[in-house]
C-alpha cells in the first residue's frame, strides 16, 4: 500500500486563481474594428487585468480621438479622468467629468458614460448637458447619442433651442 501526505498550503498554492495584471505608462494606442481605424487613446497610465473578465483600466485619465469611417478624420474627442475598457463586452465605462466634444464644436458633459465599441455608442442613465450651435439641452436621466453627436435622444429633456416663425429648431 502506497499513501501520501497533502500539506494544506502545498494545496492551496497549486489551486489558488491568480490574476495575471500588466502595467504601461505614457500609453498611445490605435484601436481598430474590421481592419479600420476607430480611435487613438492616450493616457498616462494602464493596466491589464487578465481574470474571469479581461479589462484594460485607466486610473489617471484619459484622451481619445474617435474617426470617421470614410475619410479617416477625428471626428470627436474624449476626456476623462477615469476610464475601464470590458474587452470581452467592447465596451467602456467613462467616469468623473466625462467630456465628448465634436469637430463642429457640439459638447457633451455628463458625470459618467458608456462606449459601445461595436455599435459606436454613447450612453448613461445620469444627467448629461449638450451645448451645440443655437441650443442647449439638459437631460434629467440618461441620453444615448452616434459617436459623431448628430443623433441625440435624452430623457426628460429641459433646454433652450432656437426656433425659426414656423415653430421649427434651426
Amino acid at each position: 500500500m502506497t499513501g501520501c501526505e497533502n500539506d494544506d498550503k502545498v494545496l492551496n498554492d497549486w489551486t489558488r486563481r491568480v490574476v495575471m495584471t500588466e502595467e504601461a505608462t505614457n500609453v498611445v494606442s490605435y484601436m481598430s474594428q474590421d481592419g479600420q481605424l476607430r480611435a487613438k487613446l492616450t493616457a498616462p497610465l494602464m493596466i491589464r487585468t487578465n481574470g474571469d473578465t479581461i479589462t484594460v483600466e485607466f486610473p489617471k485619465s484619459l484622451h481619445c480621438d474617435f474617426y470617421n469611417d470614410s475619410t479617416k478624420k477625428v471626428e470627436t474627442f474624449l476626456d476623462c479622468r477615469y476610464g475601464i475598457y470590458y474587452e470581452n463586452l467592447n465596451k467602456v465605462y467613462l467616469r468623473d467629468s466625462v467630456v465628448v466634444i465634436s469637430v463642429n464644436g457640439d459638447t457633451l458633459r455628463t458625470p459618467d458614460l458608456w462606449w459601445d465599441q461595436s455599435t459606436k455608442m454613447f450612453y448613461t442613465d445620469k444627467y448629461a448637458n449638450y451645448n451645440g450651435p443655437n441650443k442647449i439641452v439638459r437631460g434629467g436621466t440618461g441620453m444615448e447619442a452616434t459617436q459623431d453627436l448628430r443623433r441625440i435622444t435624452f430623457k426628460e429633456a429641459t433646454g433652450n433651442l432656437k426656433v425659426s416663425e414656423n415653430g421649427m429648431p434651426k
